[in-house]
């Protein structure tokens, strides 16, 4: 055997044991085969050129990246008369799987080493460079999963070897691929085919799988990995021994129901304790947790009473009923609201003071409404008569809501010149005619 093919195997075999030495905790490959070399020179007749061996070993990183070295064997036939070149190839590279470990996986390699076109002519020099060329490549190939640890590979390659003596030339590669080695993803000392969780590095005790929270549970079955729990409650903590899991626990620091979300019902009425206004009695939801009372003793329980604090009737809703005299005593006051002709201008110190008694009067009996009426005289016409009274009843309204009264309890309307209490002959019966007037649903 020649020196530089001795030279070439030696280095082939210190590279892969450099690179087999590193303690890289993923799959180790070898593959074996022939290579077929194809030189690319339209100056140089030549046939494809079957040889072997061809071996490589690679080594798994990451995310589907290999490295490796390779090395190769052939003899060529060029020339017309023919003469024999001995080839040899020694590189390193890298590979990129795109579907790593599946049935059927395409990659992409490239590299950089050394091609050697060696004619049989002995040279000076251990390595002469004229026979030896430096050589950058790049391929594609695919692998067909046999089993887990054989496949079958295709690849091809262009190397561009440019040396005096060198070619240009294709590379192919047809053999079977072996994975070797002590398969330990995450290097905690289990092999990965007994590692129930191979890419994260665990306790023998757990398969090999870690416990994060030191809970005795390990992190693969347990449903809180990151916090210290319980075994009867898949690792998660239950700080109030409720039987939730605080994650699921609206009260998390006070024991409760089930049915409640982990939350404590005191009164056993249905209401949490945190939304119930009285978590000691039992209540009703709509009294907010509170049991229905009758503050004022009048007969009406405070939910159905509509004036809780004052003392009224069942037939008024709970309300005092407004006597007749006081429903006279506010058409009276109406009566005694006066406006100029064509004006809803309230006049008069007198009728405001007649306002404020009306006010006074709608104080003591919160539960009654109003009504006020506009009226106006026989004067223009009618539309422009309804559009006056409107204004004059909304001018009252406004009056009063100024006064304090509860907006809601007053209402508005227009009758125009429908509804006259005098004739409209003179200037008296048509100035008590532009008046206001109440109704009330106290009753």
């Amino acid at each position: 055997m020649r020196r530089k093919e001795i030279f070439l195997i030696i280095l082939f075999f210190s590279l892969s044991f450099k690179l087999y030495s590193q303690e890289f905790p993923y799959s180790w490959k070898i593959k074996t085969g022939i290579n077929l070399i194809n030189i690319q020179d339209k100056n140089v007749l030549s046939d494809m050129a079957i040889g072997l061996p061809s071996v490589s070993i690679s080594k798994h990183l990451f995310n589907g990246i290999s490295i490796g070295t390779q090395y190769s064997m052939n003899k060529i036939k060029i020339g017309d008369p023919s003469s024999n070149l001995d080839y040899y190839s020694i590189d390193g590279f890298l590979k990129y799987s795109i579907l790593n470990d599946k049935s059927i996986s395409p990659y992409f390699f490239a590299g950089y080493g050394f091609s050697s076109f060696q004619d049989g002519i002995e040279k000076k020099g251990i390595f002469p460079s004229f026979d030896v060329s430096e050589t950058a490549f790049g391929g594609i190939g695919i692998e067909f999963k046999i089993s887990n640890k054989i496949g079958f590979n295709l690849s091809s390659s262009y190397r561009n070897a440019d040396e005096i003596k060198s070619y240009k030339h294709l590379q192919h590669f047809v053999g079977i691929s072996f994975k070797i080695g002590k398969n330990d993803l995450d290097k905690d000392g289990i092999p990965d085919k007994k590692d129930l969780c191979p890419e994260t590095p665990g306790l023998a005790e757990f398969g090999g799988c870690p416990d994060t929270d030191s809970d005795q549970i390990p992190d693969n079955i347990d449903k809180c990995p990151n916090v210290y729990g319980a075994i009867e409650m898949d690792g998660c903590p239950d700080t109030d021994g409720d039987g939730i899991i605080d994650e699921n626990d609206v009260c998390p620091e006070n024991p409760g129901k089930v049915e409640l979300n982990g939350c404590p019902d005191s009164d056993n009425d249905n209401i949490i304790d945190i939304e119930d206004n009285c978590p000691l009695e039992f209540g009703l939801i709509e009294n907010n947790g509170c049991p229905v009372t009758d503050q004022d003793n009048d007969g009406v329980l405070g939910l159905d009473d509509e004036c809780p604090e004052i003392f009224g009737s069942k037939e008024n809703g709970g309300c005092p009923e407004v006597p007749n005299e006081i429903i006279e005593v506010l058409n009276t006051y109406g009566s005694s609201i006066n406006f100029a002709a064509s004006s809803d201008r309230i006049l008069g110190k007198k009728t405001i003071n007649i306002l404020n008694q009306i006010k006074e009067l709608l104080d003591q009996y919160p539960n009654g409404n109003l009504i006020i009426e506009g009226h106006t005289s026989s004067d223009g016409n009618k539309e422009y008569n309804q559009l006056l009274s409107v204004k004059r009843a909304e001018s009252v309204k406004s009056y009063l809501i100024k006064l304090g009264v509860d907006e809601n309890r007053l209402k508005s309307i227009g009758k125009g010149d429908s509804e006259p209490i005098d004739s409209n002959d003179n200037p008296i019966s048509r100035a008590r005619n532009r008046r206001v007037q109440f109704k009330t649903n106290f009753n």
